[in-house]
């Protein structure tokens, strides 16, 4: 059988990083959409130079690199721009993450995905595996983690795909809404037993 891919997803401040790095601690290999999206934009790159003719310097912190939280607030406030933004970032990113499937070793690895539903990313994964946690979880922990006013959280979690739809979709799901780390960790393991299985 050709290399199992598990995309794991969830709602912002689900505790996606929290569950994939029990995963990674397991051996499985990981690859993070949201760090390939910071690849694709960092200093010198085409995507960054783009992004500066369209938006302005001022979305380019001194260090020459992205204001991802100046661009977080200007998307999610104007369609048109997210829009723009999607068709620049989108091809890129896809292109890096098929490329980190097709050279990655073990018997499977984990596609971590934000948007791995709205995105259309399940089409290269096998199975999907979905943290969830309430929506007044996800803004409380969100709002202490980032320092973010509850209203953008609240505009981010509406931008994503319902907790309803998501569910429905996934194949598995953890419960990540209590603090007792160690019945994750059994989750993990069991889940990470049943992929094996698969391969």
């Amino acid at each position: 059988m050709k290399k199992l891919v598990v995309g794991l997803t969830g709602g912002i401040g689900s505790g996606k990083t929290t569950v994939a790095n029990m995963f990674n601690a397991l051996g499985v290999e990981l690859i993070d959409a949201d760090i390939i999206a910071r690849e694709v934009v960092e200093p010198e790159s085409f995507a960054l130079d783009k992004i500066k003719q369209h938006f302005g310097d001022d979305f380019i912190q001194v260090d020459g690199y992205l204001d991802r939280t100046k661009l977080r607030h200007k998307v999610f406030s104007s369609e048109v721009d997210k829009q723009w933004l999607n068709n620049l970032l989108h091809p890129l990113i896809r292109e890096s993450i098929l490329s980190k499937i097709s050279n990655s070793s073990g018997q499977y690895c984990i596609l971590v995905a934000p948007l791995l539903f709205e995105n259309n990313l399940t089409q290269y994964v096998n199975r999907t595996l979905v943290i969830d946690v309430a929506e007044s979880i996800q803004i409380e922990r969100t709002v202490k983690r980032d320092n973010s006013n509850a209203k953008v959280i609240e505009s981010i979690i509406a931008s994503q795909i319902s907790r309803d739809e998501r569910l429905k979709l996934a194949d598995d799901i953890i419960d990540n809404s209590t603090t007792d780390l160690s019945l994750i960790a059994k989750k993990v393991n069991d889940l990470n037993r049943l992929y094996l299985s698969y391969t």
